[in-house]
């Protein structure tokens, strides 16, 4: 069931848990599949937006999103197309590093990075304001084409973060309180007046 013909609402999801996430390592714009648990999660996730009225899903084209949406739509049974506007930030060098290992071959520049807010650039990789105006312009745009309607999104936490993040007014800095909860579905409009956040952690998904 669609919303009134001018607002479109965007329910922003990340994708369940990867190897890699277990693993602390960066994935970026590479891949690693579900594990046992992301798979469940997934499934659950689905049974838990069940109550939703729904028009489609809107996911990142990583593999990792895409099961995770097949998943959810196993239950929903809507239209799902992939944006790859919608992929995590590129990390250059450090994709397939462990956490660990950037802090111990780059902690200086890991700790300039860091402070660096929106400008936050992994070496050969993107910024955080280009994951924010990519994803901004895939919502808006899909608002365009699918007004009114209500819109599962399926992503990344880095495009998560940077969707709300801006939208809140943050400066993405280290010294800001914690903002977004884990397993959550967060709640954007968008309308005449432009893209919106309406609510953080608005429902739980576990």
């Amino acid at each position: 069931m669609s919303d009134h013909k001018n607002i479109t609402r965007f329910g922003l999801i990340r994708h369940a848990e990867t190897l890699w996430n277990l693993q602390n390592r960066i994935q970026g714009h590479n891949d690693s599949p579900l594990t046992a648990k992301g798979e469940r999660q997934a499934t659950q996730w689905g049974q838990a937006l069940k109550d939703v009225q729904w028009d489609r899903i809107l996911a990142s084209d990583t593999g990792r999103a895409l099961v995770t949406a097949s998943r959810i739509n196993n239950t929903l049974q809507i239209p799902l197309t992939s944006e790859p506007r919608l992929r995590e930030q590129h990390w250059g060098q450090w994709t397939g590093k462990t956490v660990a290992q950037i802090e111990t071959e780059a902690s200086q520049l890991l700790a300039e990075q860091t402070k660096a807010g929106w400008k936050f650039r992994p070496p050969g990789g993107e910024d955080r304001l280009n994951i924010w105006q990519r994803s901004h312009n895939a919502l808006v745009e899909a608002a365009d084409k699918w007004s009114g309607e209500r819109i599962l999104i399926v992503t990344h936490e880095g495009v998560v973060k940077s969707l709300i993040y801006r939208l809140y007014g943050r400066q993405f800095l280290p010294h800001e309180p914690p903002l977004i909860k884990a397993f959550h579905l967060h709640w954007l409009i968008h309308s005449h007046q432009g893209l919106k956040l309406e609510k953080v952690n608005a429902v739980a998904l576990v």
